[in-house]
């Protein structure tokens, strides 16, 4: 059998600091926040207030919740899309019966787009798939991660042929394993709660302009409803890391779980299914500062339902998605 694989994952998460230290976050808040499609307001704006009000205060205070949740092997997100990369490989290449070469790469930080492609290089990649790591698509992030790969090939003479993978929002195998996780969780508790599913916010005006990330979140919820045969008082949907005073997507995290107590609603478990893999938008906005503004509301009980991570359901599922899209070089 040939050992050479007809093509190569490059899986792209966006990005985490190399260390949790004020000056390492900066780097990478930097690099992040200066992305037009994070941030589309002018430059010749939007610079002075990065560089002189908001890096020099938010890096700091960012650095203190990094090092709350930092591993021992490094920076949760970066960890743990590692080892969902391992994993996915040994099961491609177990299935193909020869290795297929996974890479990691993260849109802003490290390890880089380049750096990766040139691992890709050296073992004869001529086709490669890129998997972002994002569930539903956005130009704030999947858009961002086309934008950085092909940024890195201005320089490459010879390009490679690219697939390009949308998002998965609404695949069968991804509303299973969010299915499994809730399910996982209810049998450990030894109860039913109602659900809370919490996407990342993203500014009200990018949807109105037409990016369709609402649109594809609330195609999650309801499937995931659904799967768990859940009436709609349930569950909830709701939209968290909102930054900056112009209005972003509804409703609200926080001011949605003040209130779901006085709703009667006082045991609760969140899930965040616009994370493929834990951050500190999870591990610590999510965990400890909804899990606090429910609690000091009157909420009984709360727990949040880990991401996907590199469970075996995700790694079937990224297999599946991959192979899916990569018939036309087998």
């Amino acid at each position: 059998m040939n050992n050479l694989s007809n093509y190569g994952v490059l899986m792209m998460n966006l990005g985490t600091p190399d260390a949790p230290h004020a000056s390492d976050v900066r780097r990478y808040l930097r690099e992040f926040l200066s992305d037009t499609r994070v941030v589309d307001v002018s430059p010749l704006i939007w610079k002075p207030i990065l560089n002189l009000a908001i890096l020099p205060f938010r890096s700091p205070k960012v650095a203190k919740v990094y090092q709350q949740v930092w591993m021992d092997e490094g920076s949760p997100l970066l960890v743990l899309s590692n080892r969902l990369k391992t994993n996915v490989k040994a099961a491609l290449s177990e299935k193909a019966g020869h290795t297929v070469p996974v890479e990691l790469a993260m849109t802003y930080g490290n390890p880089s787009v380049e750096s990766a492609a040139e691992v890709l290089r050296q073992q004869g990649v001529k086709n490669i798939i890129i998997v972002p790591m994002y569930p539903q698509f956005s130009a704030t992030t999947t858009a961002a991660a086309y934008d950085r790969v092909m940024s890195s090939l201005k320089a490459c003479p010879h390009w490679p042929s690219l697939q390009l993978l949308h998002d998965y929002a609404d695949h069968p195998l991804y509303i299973k394993a969010l299915a499994n996780s809730v399910r996982a969780q209810w049998d450990k508790q030894g109860e039913r709660r109602h659900l809370v599913l919490s996407y990342h916010g993203i500014p009200k005006r990018y949807v109105t302009n037409g990016d369709p990330y609402a649109r594809r979140c609330e195609i999650t919820s309801k499937l995931v409803a659904e799967e768990l045969e859940l009436g709609d008082q349930d569950w909830t949907h709701v939209y968290q890391s909102r930054f900056g005073r112009e209005e972003w997507l509804k409703p609200y995290a926080d001011a949605t779980l003040r209130a779901l107590p006085s709703m009667g609603i006082k045991k609760i478990n969140v899930i965040s299914p616009a994370f493929s893999i834990d951050c500190i938008e999870t591990l610590e906005e999510v965990t400890l500062e909804l899990g606090d503004e429910f609690k000091h509301n009157g909420g009984q009980a709360f727990e949040y339902i880990p991401a996907l991570n590199d469970t075996a359901d995700q790694v079937a599922l990224y297999v599946s998605l991959i192979e899916q899209n990569t018939k036309q070089w087998n």
